[in-house]
């Protein structure tokens, strides 16, 4: 099982539970507090992100990933963060995209943007996981928009404008091309991306203690090998990771 916070981003304060005397352990400290948790059930199995744009309660734009590694197993075990798109036509994409337009619907989203979650359990059915009106953390809107040529943000943007004048939204055309993210902490203060020289790369990271790549290509399994590839690199070269603040 796990523990989430009503309120806060990503996975900070998250906790995975084990066993019923780990829950009244953690329950006994936080009784005063209990109200503002939720505990799920911990299905194993791949996590997949939808990021769309929707009005009257429907997408206009969806987009679906698939994480290599996991915000949270980045956050409670170190690891370098991956995630990428699937081929927009491949058979998890159009389902990703039938299931994240139920859960728009259901969540009664009437327009804006949309960062979804779901789960690929082990008996090959997805599962819901979490959603928000937002745009997605993580700089996974720079990876939507590397295979896309959409800018979540300032769609987003135009769409409240849009609807704040009472003028009619022009929906985004998409390419279909495909994009991956790989981003950890690093060890050196100010990265020198000079050595990296490949034609897919599409944006880097520029902050401090952190190194990061966004490549695009049309080509999924292109993608793929650059990210294994730079996960080897940086894992040998930059990655360091720190403590988890409770």
């Amino acid at each position: 099982w796990v523990v989430k916070p009503r309120s806060d981003a990503g996975s900070l304060g998250i906790r995975k539970l084990t066993s019923p005397i780990e829950f009244w352990d953690w329950n006994e400290a936080h009784h005063e507090n209990r109200h503002r948790f939720l505990i799920e059930e911990f299905k194993p199995g791949s996590v997949f992100h939808v990021d769309s744009l929707f009005q009257d309660y429907g997408s206009i734009f969806t987009r679906s990933s698939q994480y290599l590694q996991t915000p949270f197993e980045v956050a409670h075990g170190g690891g370098i963060f991956r995630s990428q798109t699937l081929d927009v036509d491949e058979e998890d994409s159009q389902t990703l995209r039938v299931l994240n337009d139920k859960v728009i619907k259901a969540f009664g989203l009437k327009f804006g943007a949309s960062h979804s979650e779901y789960i690929k359990a082990e008996d090959g059915n997805f599962y819901f996981l979490e959603t928000s009106a937002r745009v997605g953390g993580a700089h996974l809107a720079d990876m939507v928009h590397a295979a896309s040529g959409i800018n979540l943000w300032s769609e987003w943007a135009k769409m409240e404008s849009a609807f704040l004048l009472n003028e009619t939204y022009p929906v985004p055309v998409a390419e279909q091309n495909n994009a991956g993210i790989i981003a950890t902490l690093s060890k050196y203060q100010h990265t020198d991306y000079s050595p990296f020289d490949d034609d897919s790369i599409w944006w880097t990271m520029n902050k401090e203690y952190h190194i990061g790549f966004v490549f695009k290509d049309p080509s999924k399994s292109k993608i793929t090998s650059l990210l294994d590839a730079y996960a080897v690199r940086l894992n040998q070269e930059f990655h360091t990771s720190v403590p988890l603040k409770e």
